[in-house]
């Protein structure tokens, strides 16, 4: 009996040398190790032996049968960890391909360029400017001294007494006029920030800042351009209405409104329970920024307007929640 178990043990070590897949060591265990295996049925003979040796034999049994099974784990460890795919091995091109999710341009941005085509096909020209503002041309220029009180509507961002960021995009309307000369159509899209934050508004947004300068130009004309604007961006007819307003760069300024697109005109917390939604501010330009830019207001006349992208797109979509668009909720944004 012990020769037969220490034959048994030394075969079994040879053979697990011997395995090199998960194949063959799976046959040894089950040669050697299984519940009906050599080991098992050798073990079982105990029994019939004499009682004064059984002590001696099944402890030895049992040392063999553990070193088996450690050798045997450590085996199926190193052949678990070398199994490679062969170097020839490429990609299965039979495989159907995985179909990439196509990026899509972001609401406001689509908006933002149906707004500047709009504008683009009634011959206004587009120009950026920049992010980082000089004082002079946000405020001063515009007609809007260091102590004119209109300062505190635009909450700004100053980063020094003379730099900030641009609380609106009508700077550029300065910055084009003091290169060129009249006749002028030209639009400025771009970010503008402010020191707010609710429902329908944010720190940073985006506004579109047009104007147009020549002879004879009036509000009626103004009024002919905002219309055809508010027809085509919204594609409906629109309950429309110029509210008299004040701004320092423009006399007379008005404030458009239009029949609110989410209650229908009949209120809600959007257009604060009145039926009518801003969108825009407008205003036959100040003579007195002819001036700073050396027009002769007795030649040159001219409008401006300026709009919020966002506030645009929300009426257009029905959102009741400026937040929304910056919150980067997939589910939200692409429904766009």
């Amino acid at each position: 009996m012990e020769q037969a178990l220490e034959q048994l043990h030394e075969e079994a070590l040879g053979a697990l040398e011997h395995v090199s897949d998960k194949d063959q060591l799976e046959a040894f265990r089950i040669k050697y190790l299984g519940r009906n295996g050599l080991i098992g049925s050798l073990m079982r003979q105990l029994v019939s032996i004499a009682a004064d040796d059984r002590p001696r034999l099944g402890k030895r049994a049992n040392e063999v049968k553990n070193d088996l099974e450690t050798r045997f784990s450590d085996k199926q460890q190193s052949v678990s960890t070398s199994v490679r795919p062969p170097a020839s091995a490429g990609p299965d091109l039979s495989l159907p391909g995985r179909k990439p999710v196509p990026g899509k341009l972001h609401p406001v941005t689509q908006i933002m360029e149906e707004i500047c085509s709009i504008f683009e096909s009634m011959g206004f020209s587009i120009a950026e400017g920049p992010d980082i503002e000089l004082d002079h041309y946000n405020f001063a220029a515009l007609n809007i001294p260091e102590h004119h009180p209109a300062r505190d509507m635009h909450d700004t961002f100053y980063i020094n007494d003379a730099v900030l960021l641009r609380t609106h995009t009508s700077p550029m309307q300065a910055r084009i006029m003091e290169k060129q000369q009249p006749p002028l159509r030209v639009i400025a899209p771009g970010k503008v920030y402010r020191c707010d934050s609710d429902i329908t508004h944010t720190p940073m947004f985006h506004q579109v800042e047009g104007f147009l300068v020549d002879k004879n130009v009036s509000f009626a004309d103004l009024k002919g351009v905002l219309t055809v604007f508010i027809r085509k961006v919204f594609e409906k007819e629109l309950a429309l209405r110029f509210r008299p307003s004040f701004f320092p760069f423009t006399e007379p300024s008005a404030e458009v409104d239009i029949s609110c697109v989410i209650c229908g005109g009949k209120g809600c917390r959007v257009c604060k329970q009145t039926g009518w939604m801003e969108i825009l501010g407008s205003g036959m330009i100040d003579p007195e920024v002819f001036k700073m830019v050396d027009y002769d207001p007795e030649v040159y006349s001219g409008f401006a307007f300026g709009l919020g992208i966002e506030r645009i797109a929300m009426l257009k979509y029905g959102i009741d929640d400026i937040r929304l668009y910056y919150e980067n909720d997939l589910r939200f944004l692409s429904q766009f």
